[in-house]
């Protein structure tokens, strides 16, 4: 019998498949990844890079990286820019050490030559499986701790202060306000299961 396209190229074969699910599941995938193209070139743009490449640049990759995913891997994992890179990359190499973004970029796409040898020797995942799990965790939560005191001092919530090194900002700043009801917004559209709730909390 002669079997289609997409059982072919999914294994669909002994599967139930439910067409409308999936356009959901990859609408809604979208919806909650779909911030990254907003935040990632904001962030990076700081380094002087233009806004507009960063916004084409973010879309593509994702984009080509997510149909990758499908079409080689055949797994159902979107992949975007990571948001603990993109800060480090912005803040502490090119603004923290005075290092031209040029001179990154290049540093990240060696980086990357390399992590696609080490995956293709099998060594990346005996060196992954060599970190303590404590560890793991605590690079974790460090990233993500390092995101928001960047959100932050973005949305001018902690501010510059000379003697005890960050302050709080004001809260009659229009600035301070709406970041504050943009994390409102998060909260109350992350509690009502609101599909895209950071995109529309962005907009």
């Amino acid at each position: 019998m002669n079997q289609s396209k997409e059982t072919l190229l999914f294994q669909f074969k002994n599967k139930t498949i439910d067409y409308k699910k999936e356009i959901i599941g990859g609408i809604t995938t979208f919806l909650s990844m779909a911030y990254i193209i907003a935040v990632n070139p904001a962030i990076l743009s700081s380094t002087g890079m233009p806004i507009g490449a960063l916004v084409t640049a973010t879309c593509l990759t994702s984009a080509l990286s997510s149909i990758l995913m499908g079409l080689y891997a055949n797994t159902p994992i979107s992949l975007a820019p990571g948001m603990g890179l993109n800060a480090f990359f912005a803040f502490s190499v090119v603004i923290g050490m005075n290092i031209p973004w040029q001179v990154a970029l290049a540093a990240v796409f060696t980086e990357g030559l390399i992590f696609i040898v080490l995956s293709l020797s099998r060594a990346r995942e005996s060196i992954a499986n060599s970190i303590p799990v404590n560890l793991k965790y605590s690079i974790t939560v460090g990233i993500g701790l390092f995101i928001a005191f960047i959100g932050f001092v973005n949305g001018g919530i902690i501010i510059k202060n000379d003697a005890t090194l960050v302050g709080i900002g004001s809260f009659i700043d229009l600035k301070v306000l709406f970041t504050f009801l943009g994390l409102f917004f998060i909260v109350i559209f992350e509690q009502l299961n609101v599909r895209g709730s950071i995109l529309w909390a962005i907009c």
